[in-house]
């Protein structure tokens, strides 16, 4: 994990095994997903794999498939994947994957579960569980609000792998670039991020999860009360002040991490 000015990118750093994740990746990744927030400093995060072969090709299986991912303690039942998934959706900084490389089984499920993913134009992306005798349960939720309905079902019932620009049109993906423009394609996303206020893309992120849970109804009544939130921090004075004098606004929530 390093912090570059306002962002924190978090590497999974096995290339050797196509950045596989084991339950001490996910713990670390997760812990750093937690405290990003108690840095002021901090805007986004950026989730990546080390080199160019691959994003994350999944659980790390070794030759056991019946251990790690795939256990659970009845007696403890919170899995180390869930709670990193947990912890994705509670996080209030936006969360941009940076698909360096092929995206497989978990590692697809970790595309689904940020905020938004950059991909280069070569990558490929998978759920393959159905060839060793199981199924994506752990990631099914977020594929689930991710994905159409039949091409999920395709994916994980056949196994097969597709394009990141089939990912693209099916909304999994929000910009697809060749390899040699990713980290600029990525940085124009992350400066159009981190010039916005803090505060309202906190609070925003905050509703956007808890309403797409919501009925109809439910979604108005929660609106109301969100609104009213925003339109009384600084942010929002700010914000409307620059608007009026026709200026660059100066986000309180920065102005107080800089003094």
């Amino acid at each position: 994990m390093d912090a570059r000015g306002s962002v924190l990118w978090i590497t999974i750093n096995r290339p050797e095994k196509r950045n596989a994740i084991n339950e001490g990746v996910i713990r670390q990744i997760r812990e750093a997903v937690e405290n990003a927030p108690l840095d002021p400093a901090l805007h986004a995060i950026v989730l990546t794999g080390a080199g160019d072969k691959a994003f994350c090709a999944g659980a790390d299986l070794g030759s056991n498939v019946q251990g790690g991912a795939f256990q659970i303690d009845y007696a403890n039942p919170r899995h180390y994947v869930i709670d990193l998934f947990k912890a994705l959706e509670e996080c209030p900084l936006p969360v941009i994957a940076r698909v360096n490389g092929h995206a497989l089984a978990g590692g697809f499920g970790l595309v689904c579960a940020c905020d938004m993913a950059v991909a280069a134009d070569d990558v490929r992306f998978g759920t393959p569980e159905s060839k060793i005798g199981v199924a994506p349960m752990m990631i099914l939720g977020h594929m689930l609000r991710v994905l159409p309905r039949r091409k999920l079902l395709e994916m994980c019932i056949t196994g097969e792998q597709f394009d990141a620009a089939t990912m693209l049109e099916l909304g999994v993906l929000n910009y697809v670039a060749p390899r040699p423009e990713l980290d600029a394609t990525l940085a124009r996303l992350l400066a159009n991020i981190t010039n916005k206020s803090p505060t309202a893309i906190k609070l925003f992120k905050q509703g956007f999860h808890s309403m797409q849970d919501m009925s109809l109804r439910e979604c108005f009544e929660y609106a109301q009360i969100m609104i009213s939130i925003m339109a009384s921090t600084d942010d929002a004075s700010e914000g409307r002040a620059s608007f009026r004098e026709k200026r660059p606004a100066r986000w309180a929530s920065v102005a107080e991490e800089n003094t």
